[in-house]
């Protein structure tokens, strides 16, 4: 891990900032991996920072739930568990397609070609040989992120965006598998197609079997990796 005074100027943030996301982003790429402990003084030194700013990022991480605290064990990075992801995938399927059905109505020109955009952006990420897929999961956030602005319902925004960081962790772990991002762009325009004509039956088949494909990639994986643990 590399020394905090390397790193590129996420500088201009606070150092708890700086380090928080920092560990965010090792758990996310799978560096720091499920199970594991979190030292605090080994993290510190590691990054070159006191303690402090390793505790209140691990704080915030508990709160994102990438973090558990484990009695008399302290902080472990979170296992991903089928039941928070049928949760977490849950809410997200219900919330979104209400968004995708008031995006019908209120999406403008404008938020049309952002979204064509946002997407030309996700696919030409896609075609990199070498695409990061903590990147992909990003552009494919500002993708979702065009529909949840057009809904006009700031409340529901708010939640969506409360959401999020939950919802980022499974993201990232569905963009792992590259025979599943050509799958994501396609199903991407087949959105932007049915908002584009405001057909809100189609919309709103479309964005569930994007999410209930999501949770069946992630069940199949999570299958994979207990048989592994069992055998």
């Amino acid at each position: 891990m590399r020394d905090i005074n390397e790193m590129k100027p996420e500088e201009y943030m606070p150092l708890r900032e700086v380090v928080f996301l920092t560990l965010r982003r090792r758990i996310l790429r799978g560096e720091l991996k499920p199970g594991e402990r979190l030292m605090e003084i080994s993290l510190a030194n590691r990054l070159g920072v006191s303690r402090t700013p390793i505790r209140e990022a691990i704080h915030k991480l508990e709160n994102e739930g990438l973090v558990v605290m484990v009695p008399r064990r302290g902080a472990h990075v979170a296992e991903i568990t089928r039941q928070e992801l049928d949760d977490v995938l849950e809410v997200r399927r219900s919330l979104e397609m209400l968004a995708i059905q008031r995006a019908c109505e209120h999406i403008t020109p404008e938020e049309i070609r952002e979204l064509k955009e946002a997407e030309e952006l996700f696919a030409a990420m896609v075609a990199k040989e070498d695409a990061d897929f903590t990147e992909l999961g990003e552009l494919d956030e500002q993708f979702h992120d065009v529909i949840y602005n057009a809904t006009g319902n700031r409340r529901l925004i708010q939640i969506l965006n409360n959401l999020r960081e939950q919802m980022y962790r499974f993201r990232v772990e569905y963009l792992k598998d590259e025979d599943i991002r050509e799958t994501l762009t396609k199903e991407h325009d087949a959105i932007i197609k049915a908002l584009e004509e405001r057909n809100a039956e189609e919309a709103l088949r479309i964005i569930k079997l994007h999410i209930d494909n999501q949770h069946q990639t992630i069940n199949a994986e999570l299958d994979m990796r207990d048989s592994a643990a069992q055998g």
